[in-house]
């Protein structure tokens, strides 16, 4: 059996260009013509042909002859009721937790006087519908229907879709995401899964309805989908393979480390897992922890190091910090001494952990936190998923006809030198009739 051992190690000065590049530009990478070509007919076939084409897909990709694509409430409450007391503590404990979070991120209305008698106001209204995604591939994630489906409850939409793929031999969703979703507080479950879930939720079909979002993970297809039909309706984020970033200085625990590069190469062979620490000695005894290591999931871990994974060295930490930036992880850890100094500078990151006691695991699962983020250094523009992501904004504006008057003729200067004569006398006229 072959050792496990990053693709790339060595001095992150000394880098060669072309490796930096390998390790630094995952999107180019998750670019691939034959996924765009598939998704584009799997979403033409669901929009032109709705229930009937996503029952034909069901069989052609997972082998299922479905009857129905929603999934009655009666059995997310028998799922709920035959699950594990264990599970079901952890899973309430989770919502609970991101309830709070989500609660406490919610944005708020807002009025301001820019000058006597012109007021401008802005509040948050939720959207109508959104559509949760929840993977089932390789593995079922009731965390990704938490995440998903409990800070748009917060945010006060009303319709919430979840749609997750049927199992075997059943066709239903596994046990454990329809408690999930009675859990979070959906509204509807539906079996179906990848790029024709995301066609389903963008155009509507008779079974399933239109919605305003999109948010949750998923595999290749199912983030070209979303990328895809990102005109016709809202997205998240783009979201490719998961991805850690781990920084940590001298005194670090090399186990800590590897402990955290494994937990997210297990997630996917396309995972990208880098390390960059304090000192070339730690860098190989991390090297030689994680050579030893016999994961569960070795195939999917060993074809994650061995495709991008890194184990880098740097003299300071200071010069790890522009590394991070250009790198603009889904998850970064920062196992040093003074996590919170790091954290006061401009970092790009989907979330950052402080400390090595602060495992990505539990921010997967337990913190409240979301686990919807951006990967492929889309962090650097982008967010992760919160209760902002279920509203729109309405802004309005007062102006008084004292402040009509005193604007009028300034509007009008402005709108006469953008070449928009009538925007001048509309403005003009309100100034007149103001003066009277």
């Amino acid at each position: 059996m072959t050792a496990l051992a990053p693709r790339f190690t060595g001095a992150l000065a000394e880098l060669a260009p072309s490796s930096r590049k390998v390790i630094v530009d995952r999107a180019d990478s998750a670019l691939d013509p034959r996924i765009e070509a598939r998704v584009r007919d799997i979403l033409a076939r669901v929009r032109t042909r709705g229930d009937e084409a996503i029952l034909e897909l069901t069989r052609e990709i997972d082998g299922l002859d479905l009857t129905s694509l929603e999934v009655p409430r009666v059995a997310w409450d028998a799922a709920y009721d035959a699950l594990a007391p264990e599970v079901r503590r952890g899973l309430e404990r989770a919502a609970k937790n991101i309830e709070r979070v989500h609660r406490a991120f919610l944005p708020a209305a807002v009025e301001v006087e820019t000058e006597p008698g012109v007021v401008v106001g802005r509040r948050p209204d939720p959207l109508a519908a959104v559509g949760v995604y929840a993977p089932g591939g390789r593995a079922a994630y009731p965390s990704s229907v938490l995440m998903g489906a409990i800070p748009a409850r917060v945010a006060g939409v009303r319709e919430i879709v979840v749609c997750t793929p049927p199992q075997k031999p059943s066709g239903a969703p596994s046990d454990v995401v329809l408690a999930a979703a009675r859990i979070a507080g959906a509204t509807r479950v539906f079996s179906i899964g990848g790029a024709q879930a995301v066609g389903a939720l963008a155009f509507g079909t008779s079974s399933v309805p239109r919605v305003d979002r999109i948010v949750g993970p998923g595999n290749a297809y199912v983030a070209e989908a979303k990328r895809l039909v990102a005109g016709t309706v809202g997205i998240d984020s783009p979201a490719g393979p998961s991805e850690i970033l781990v920084v940590a200085d001298r005194n670090a625990s090399a186990a800590c480390v590897v402990r955290e590069l494994l937990a997210q190469a297990e997630h996917d062979p396309a995972a990208s897992c880098v390390a960059v620490v304090q000192s070339k000695s730690k860098a190989d005894e991390i090297l030689s922890i994680l050579a030893e290591a016999s994961p569960d999931k070795r195939e999917i871990v060993e074809a994650s190091l061995s495709s991008r994974g890194a184990v880098l060295f740097v003299d300071s930490i200071a010069e790890a910090v522009p590394f991070i930036a250009e790198y603009a992880p889904e998850h970064l850890l920062l196992a040093v001494a003074d996590p919170e100094a790091l954290l006061a500078l401009s970092l790009h990151a989907g979330t950052v952990f402080l400390g090595e006691s602060a495992s990505v695991a539990f921010g997967d699962y337990m913190t409240g936190a979301n686990h919807v983020l951006p990967t492929a250094g889309f962090a650097r523009s982008m967010s992760g998923l919160s209760s902002l992501d279920f509203v729109r904004w309405t802004t309005w504006q007062r102006v008084s006809p004292d402040a009509a008057a005193r604007m009028s003729e300034d509007v009008g200067v402005l709108a006469d030198a953008e070449g928009l004569p009538s925007h001048a006398a509309a403005a003009r006229a309100l100034g007149k009739a103001s003066a009277r």
